[in-house]
């Protein structure tokens, strides 16, 4: 009966698939603005389209080759008849050009509609502030709906077309491929975008705002359009490529925990329980968006007072936490629908669609503490954020020692709600119990393990409505661009200003989702690839990772450097592309002094193209080293040292990798949000130089210009490859370990049998 489960999955991932063209058909209906806006507009979408292009014909060039070298090696270096041997590299290369196909393009069909999203929530902003959050939203709904849809779809499909009703115990390691695919494309698109956004963004800010005093977004600047296109390749496909392989990794990796417990139940009901669990998911994101009205905006000229950003900031909060209680409902109801009939047992007299419902539970809460721990350290309401705008006042340097240790500090409360969940969903699986004779390996608790797998899956239940939240960042922040650089009256930029603000703290809310969601999921991983051993060599000491042995312990230090250098690298390709930036920044201005004319009809526009076209050859170039790097380094700890290392690898580089990108994400956060606090006006000083209240109306404003601004900004610029490209880019190297390690498992077993 449990078999006729998958067609909810496809059905609903089909339905999304529509849902998402509704919202892109009545999004792109909307007036695009007036010709000034379209102009802006206009640059923009072409310099985000060339370099997507550009971007994706290398990374397909390189997955097909990518594809061919796994088919060959699977065929050549697994056990089994040639017939066997044949069947599973095929499989597998097909599934893995599958998701690779289906991560590019759900981040290219999603930064379409976004680029195209901005000059339409622009020109809502002249009609007021709820047209212009609906629209931003909507746009970036676009991107959520469609990321989770296919990569729900991509493997329901392949797991019914791989045999998967008649044999479900084999499909979900033949699909593994897909999980690789959209992990190998997610790592460049994030890599490339990341660079991209903030070598311009750098350049801008630098020269732009320090140098020149002129403000953000200002037309005379050559990096703007740049810039602005750096907002969508790397916030739009990026993120989009990123949680698009989340979601694809972590189903299969769930499914291949299901496949062990099916030896013990016959059933496939513990194979498919993540995928509805995910289908449910879309549904109750899509209440959740819909819950977002017009009308239930109140505009700012009617709100008593009240901040605009506060007022579009509650409904995108509202309708989060519908979706959150609706997912919550559906964990249970899907528990319930398929874990009833099995012939596993709960303790206490409790049934185990109970137990596994509660664990689910601890996912979406996990989620929701992430979001405010991320908020607690990227929003100006609260210290460290405070903290390091204070710092700004004696100068560049205190305002990036400051900034170095907040990030260090969020560490620690994260790592403590991971642990917490992992503990407790862990504790609820492990009160299932299954038949003594049913094969289970019993080095392991596979009730408890599953426990951290639904746990996972009721994390991510909400992807599809936080990846809107998160597109609507770079559609928002686009939108102020492109009033500002056609000269909106100031009104409208009040209403974009306010939009962009919730646009910086949703962005920043995603990164904590995302690397909350991959810590989450790591235990699920390290424990399905133990599972892929221990199928090959039917061996239970395949669950002991002995870091006393040697080659474990070379593999786990390996695993940990491999974050350290893999950061670095990622960072110094933004610093490189950046110093390019400005010195043709300088150049401009220096060459070209009408630029900056003081009257408006004396000036020139800056070359923007050129600047696009630095930050392009330069993303493209810079983005394969760290790549390759992070693909072939689990790839050769494995086939030298064996499986057993390439378990240590994956185990102390994931958890070196979850520290470094809370980090990297939370410290950037920080420093950008302490930069826009200064320049809203909340930094107030006494006659004495002393810090006051931020709304005492004796004190003096260290608003834009100012020293202490110039010192955010340098800490900001600092900031902007540590949250925008190396800690995104970890997210996906953290689940790409998990993802090869599990394809090459045949490799590594065949070499050291």
């Amino acid at each position: 009966m449990s078999n006729y489960y998958i067609w909810v999955p496809i059905v609903i991932g089909v339905l999304a698939i529509g849902f998402a063209i509704i919202l892109a058909t009545s999004v792109l209906r909307k007036d695009s603005g007036t010709p000034a806006m379209q102009k802006v507009a206009n640059a923009i979408f072409q310099g985000a389209m060339a370099f997507l292009n550009r971007q994706y014909r290398t990374i397909a060039t390189l997955s097909i080759a990518a594809a061919i070298v796994v088919a060959a090696v699977l065929f050549l270096f697994s056990k089994g008849t040639d017939a066997e041997r044949l069947t599973l590299a095929w499989h597998t290369a097909i599934a893995f050009i599958i998701g690779a196909l289906c991560s590019g393009l759900s981040g290219y069909i999603g930064m379409y509609v976004a680029v195209k999203s901005n000059s339409r929530t622009a020109s809502a902003a002249t009609r007021g502030l709820g047209e212009a959050l609906i629209v931003s939203l909507r746009g970036g709904a676009v991107s959520g709906f469609l990321v989770v849809a296919l990569s729900l779809l991509g493997v329901s499909i392949l797991f019914t077309a791989y045999d998967g009703l008649s044999n479900p115990q084999a499909a979900p390691a033949l699909i593994i491929g897909f999980g690789f695919g959209a992990s190998f494309v997610a790592l460049f698109a994030q890599l490339g975008g990341g660079i991209y956004t903030k070598a311009a963004d750098v350049g801008a800010d630098l020269v732009g705002k320090v140098e020149a005093n002129i403000p953000e977004d200002d037309p005379r600047n050559p990096a703007v359009i740049a810039d602005l296109v750096g907002d969508n390749v790397g916030d739009c496909a990026g993120r989009g490529a990123d949680l698009f392989e989340s979601t694809a990794a972590e189903n299969i990796g769930a499914m291949l925990l299901g496949a062990t417990l099916f030896i013990a139940t016959k059933s496939a009901s513990w194979i498919l329980l993540p995928l509805i669990m995910s289908s449910f998911g879309l549904l109750a994101s899509s209440i959740g968006l819909l819950s977002v009205r017009k009308s239930a905006v109140i505009e700012p000229d009617k709100a008593a007072g009240r901040d605009p950003g506060d007022i579009a900031m509650s409904q995108l909060t509202k309708g989060y936490w519908l979706t959150c209680f609706l997912a919550a409902i559906g964990i249970f109801v899907g528990t319930y629908l398929l874990l009833r009939d099995t012939n596993a047992q709960g303790a206490a007299g409790i049934a185990p669609w109970i137990w596994y419902g509660l664990a689910g539970l601890v996912g979406i809460v996990l989620s929701i503490v992430f979001v405010y721990i991320t908020q607690y350290y990227t929003s100006g309401t609260w210290r460290p954020v405070r903290e390091i705008a204070s710092s700004s006042l004696t100068g560049p340097a205190t305002t990036i020692i400051t900034g170095i240790s907040v990030g260090f500090e969020c560490v620690a409360l994260p790592v403590l709600a991971i642990s917490a969940a992992l503990g407790l969903s862990f504790f609820l699986g492990s009160q299932v119990t299954f038949p003594a004779d049913a094969g289970l390996p019993t080095a392991i608790n596979p009730g408890g393990i599953y426990g951290t797998a639904v746990a996972t899956m009721g994390m991510l239940m909400s992807c599809a409505y936080v990846l809107a939240m998160d597109t609507f960042g770079p559609i928002t922040d686009n939108a102020g661009g492109i009033t500002e650089m056609s000269n909106q009256p100031e009104a409208v930029r009040d209403v974009t200003d306010a939009l962009d603000s919730v646009g910086n703290t949703t962005k920043a809310l995603t990164k904590g989702y995302g690397i909350g969601s991959a810590a989450l999921a790591a235990f699920l991983l390290f424990s399905a690839y133990l599972d892929v051993l221990f199928s090959y060599k039917n061996n239970q000491d395949v669950y002991r990772v002995d870091l006393s042995n040697i080659a474990v312990f070379i593999a786990a230090l390996l695993g940990l450097t491999l974050i350290f250098f893999f950061s670095s690298l990622a960072i110094r390709a933004v610093s490189r592309a950046a110093q390019n930036m400005i010195e043709e920044v300088r150049r401009q201005f220096r060459e070209n002094p009408k630029i900056m004319a003081e009257n408006a009809e004396d000036r020139v526009d800056p070359d923007y193209a050129r600047c696009v076209d630095i930050s392009t050859r330069g993303a493209l170039r810079a983005m394969i080293l760290p790549g390759i790097v992070a693909v072939l380094t689990p790839i050769a700890v494995g086939t030298i040292l064996g499986p057993q290392a390439g378990a240590g690898l994956l185990m102390v580089g994931t958890m070196g990798g979850i520290v470094m990108a809370l980090f990297l994400n939370n410290g950037g956060g920080a420093w950008d949000n302490a930069k826009k606090y200064i320049e809203a006006g909340y930094l107030r000083v006494n006659e004495k130089g002393e810090v006051v209240d931020s709304h005492d109306p004796n004190g003096i404003v260290l608003g834009k210009k100012s020293e202490a601004h110039k010192a955010s900004v340098v800490g900001d610029t600092v900031g902007d490859p540590f949250k925008d490209t190396a800690g995104p880019s970890l997210h996906v190297l953290i689940k790409l370990l998990s993802t090869i390690t599990l394809v090459l498992a045949p490799l590594f077993v065949y070499l050291h049998p």
